[in-house]
């Protein structure tokens, strides 16, 4: 338990530094410089009015010298991670998988509020979670028995770090493959863009920390509920569904979640 609790203050601090990345990577800012300011008065943030949850509370959910309203996902991203965190080491134990899941919980939560709010999936997360999930691979292997039976299938018999990275990898390129085609084909045929490039990315970070079923499966749910979701939305707020932006990657980005949560696979690590 005190591991945990050590990372759910972790997780705090960290939440509080991604909502700096949620705010800034879509405007390709600095996540360094300059520091902590009120987006409306331009003031630089003490330290003290920048405790994750703490000040927030402290100060009503408003800036100390304008009074400008705090958007409250600054409080939800900080106490959503700190919980993930928490749940990542009370179940798995200070392990890499648990410090495996953590970035991948992390991310996805970024991913969440950066598509809702600004329609943008920033590499940095995306291609980033990709690379980071690439490395951990070699030393916390997806045990997805598709990829495995794909490099059976090919005859393809490395040493076993290599195929550990190699069933990430597929875990990765297939889904994002099978979801790029899709939004090809649907840009053939109704002649516009109807998914960005950066939820294939969000796909193959998913794959690539939790395997090509996974990765699959969040595809499916995420597609399923943002068709769903989304249509009661543009019907309830009688929007244009001709011009309305879905945020599809919110949508993967929950049932990754999701996905992360329920898979019996990562049970099994």
């Amino acid at each position: 338990m005190m591991e945990a609790s050590i990372a759910l203050l972790f997780g705090l601090l960290i939440g509080s530094f991604l909502n700096v990345c949620i705010y800034r990577w879509p405007l390709d800012q600095s996540v360094v410089k300059p520091r902590s300011h009120c987006i409306a008065c331009r003031k630089t943030i003490a330290w003290y009015d920048n405790i994750p949850l703490v000040s927030f509370v402290v100060l009503g959910g408003q800036c100390r010298y304008c009074h400008a309203r705090i958007r409250f996902r600054y409080p939800v991203v900080e106490l959503a991670t700190g919980l993930l965190f928490f749940y990542w080491v009370f179940t798995a134990g200070l392990t890499l998988l648990a410090v495996k899941m953590c970035i991948l919980t992390g991310i996805l939560v970024a991913l969440v509020f950066c598509d809702l709010e600004e329609r943008i999936l920033p590499d940095e997360f995306t291609l980033g979670g990709t690379l980071v999930a690439l490395v951990l691979a070699a030393f916390v292997p997806v045990p997805d028995i598709y990829a495995r039976a794909l490099l059976l299938w090919t005859g393809v018999n490395p040493s076993e770090r290599v195929r550990w990275v190699l069933e990430s990898a597929l875990g990765a390129g297939l889904p994002a493959f099978f979801l790029w085609g899709a939004g090809w084909l649907y840009e053939k045929f109704r002649h516009r863009e109807g998914l960005g490039l950066g939820d294939v990315k969000l796909i193959a970070m998913v794959g690539t920390f939790l395997g090509m079923g996974n990765a699959l499966a969040t595809l499916i749910v995420g597609s399923l509920s943002g068709s769903i979701l989304g249509y009661a939305y543009i019907r309830f707020t009688h929007k244009d569904p001709s011009t309305y932006e879905l945020p599809f990657g919110t949508f993967l980005g929950l049932a990754a979640l999701l996905a992360a949560f329920t898979s019996d696979k990562i049970a099994g690590w």
